[in-house]
């Protein structure tokens, strides 16, 4: 019969292996989690590219400023326009102000085109306005688009890589972006230049309405930086 010495002994280094199984399973378990998160991290840092005209849109689910839920896909089969504005911006107040914007959209949704007009200004940014005060906006400029989303965190704005208000796209019924780029062919805030601007956005509405190619697809933005979540 073992001594209670021995009896010890074994019962010690059976503790002292239990422990050390148990601090390998933890740091293989520890190891395993760190690996799944740092997959996740990689992930969404190299995310798909912002598409070029030619490309497939990238889908979207957002909330507009009454809380309705829209889902870029739900509008397959017909035209899109995604125009991103900030009434904070000179810019957008030119085109919104002297009647330019909403009666592109007007024009646009006559046709049956769904027009949604994207806010991506973060939350902390001094002009940042919330949905109520977005849409009370809106109404006062006699805009007419098909909703207006809110995009506090960015994910819209830079899975399309909009830069500027205004930055607008056009996709067609098949979800292929087929224009991006700037609202006019004049780059400046003075609401004088509009008369003498071209108006892309109608232009390639009109053209692909007509069932000819659209002659500038792609076309420089331009307006106020995107003042995205940090």
């Amino acid at each position: 019969m073992p001594s209670s010495s021995t009896a010890d002994s074994r019962s010690y280094r059976a503790a002292r292996q239990a422990r050390a199984a148990l601090s390998r399973a933890s740091r293989r378990a520890v190891m395993a989690a760190a690996v799944a998160l740092g997959a996740t991290f990689l992930m969404g840092s190299h995310a798909a590219a912002a598409p070029a005209v030619g490309q497939r849109a990238p889908d979207f689910v957002a909330v507009d400023t009454a809380g309705k839920q829209h889902r870029l896909s739900d509008f397959a089969g017909k035209f899109v326009v995604l125009e991103w504005t900030n009434p904070g911006c000179p810019f957008v107040r030119k085109h919104y102000g002297s009647g330019n914007m909403p009666a592109t959209q007007k024009a646009a949704t006559e046709k049956g085109v769904v027009w949604l007009s994207v806010n991506s200004t973060e939350r902390t940014a001094g002009d940042y306005l919330k949905p109520a005060a977005l849409d009370a906006w809106m109404k006062e400029q006699s805009a007419a688009p098909t909703a207006v989303l809110m995009d506090e965190d960015g994910v819209i704005g830079r899975a399309y890589a909009a830069r500027t208000t205004p930055h607008l796209y056009i996709i067609d019924p098949k979800g292929v972006l087929v224009y991006a780029g700037g609202i006019d062919s004049i780059a400046s805030s003075r609401t004088e230049d509009i008369k003498t601007a071209t108006n892309y956005v109608n232009q390639a509405l009109g053209e692909a309405f007509g069932g000819k190619p659209i002659s500038a697809a792609t076309t420089k933005p331009y307006g106020c930086s995107i003042k995205y979540k940090a």
